[in-house]
């Protein structure tokens, strides 16, 4: 049993990345046991060079390194570091794409965060720091990028393919797989990505924003019970008018996605535009459901 003692991090203690990510590409080959995940990354220094050349130290827990590039060359071992919690890099150009393949265990990962299974749909939890279970990042919330993620996976197994932003194209695969690209042209932390892959029912409805685009709403739920939503749904709705009257704020994408998993470790987390719920803060029929559960709803 680990009986470490977290360790205090201090705000006063603060200093800005060495480095910045502007771009992040990612590319998803999903398997339960082996799910092999390919990024890459637009990186910058933010620092003077003229001091010496600063490494960059990435974050990664319980992640099988598979290779690493810098601008299109295969580093060699002696030009990296690695250990159980971190990916170091040495003398680096002042901008470069940065390449990373990794392997990681969905099956395996009991935690809950970065990326797992549950009920054989593919799930994450990256708040506050899942993301360097999924690959190596710069894994803190000051660091914003914009991120391009493709899925693929087997369509029998997993017709649901889902991730942050738009879906901007999606097809057939050989083998039985097929794929779907999402873009989000927001910058983010890598806490609130999200990816969720699955055989799930879905309830579908809209919603026109004040200014009169149309925006598609979707709530994906376990086979059977797409029904009991529908109160959820109407919950959403009504948030998104409060905050276009209350706060002047509208939705500035074309779709929002809610996915409701029975064993999401939290009661829910705010990824952009791709919701994740503990399943009892989505579904509810008024048979069974107490005023409780409505208000937690």
């Amino acid at each position: 049993m680990n009986h470490a003692q977290p360790t205090a991090i201090r705000r006063a203690d603060y200093a800005k990345p060495d480095y910045r990510i502007e771009t992040v590409a990612l590319e998803f080959d999903l398997g339960p046991d082996s799910t092999r995940v390919k990024s890459r990354l637009s990186v910058s220094a933010t620092y003077d060079r003229e001091q010496g050349v600063r490494p960059l130290v990435l974050d990664g827990e319980e992640i099988k390194l598979v290779s690493v590039a810098v601008d299109g060359r295969a580093l060699a071992i002696g030009e990296y570091d690695i250990d159980p919690a971190h990916l170091t890099i040495r003398s680096l150009p002042e901008s470069f794409t940065l390449e990373i393949e990794t392997d990681i265990n969905p099956a395996a990962n009991t935690q809950l965060t970065g990326l797992f299974i549950s009920n054989n749909v593919f799930c994450t939890q990256c708040e506050a720091q899942g993301f360097r279970r999924i690959t190596y990042f710069l894994d803190r919330p000051d660091v914003m990028a914009i991120y391009r993620t493709t899925i693929r996976a087997d369509r029998a197994a997993y017709p649901v393919l889902l991730s942050n932003g738009n879906l901007v194209d999606s097809g057939d695969l050989p083998n039985g797989r097929h794929f779907a690209v999402w873009d989000d042209p927001f910058p983010k932390p890598a806490y609130l990505f999200a990816l969720v892959a699955g055989d799930l029912a879905v309830n579908e409805d809209s919603f026109v924003t004040r200014s009169g685009r149309n925006v598609k709403l979707r709530i994906f739920v376990e086979h059977g019970k797409a029904a009991r939503s529908a109160y959820a749904m109407d919950s959403l709705k009504r948030s998104m008018k409060w905050d276009e009257d209350r706060f002047g704020l509208e939705y500035d994408l074309d779709l929002f996605n809610i996915v409701a998993v029975s064993d999401f470790n939290m009661g829910a987390m705010e990824n952009k535009s791709l919701n994740v719920f503990n399943s009892k803060y989505i579904l509810a029929e008024p048979d069974t459901a107490t005023d409780g559960d409505y208000a937690g709803i």
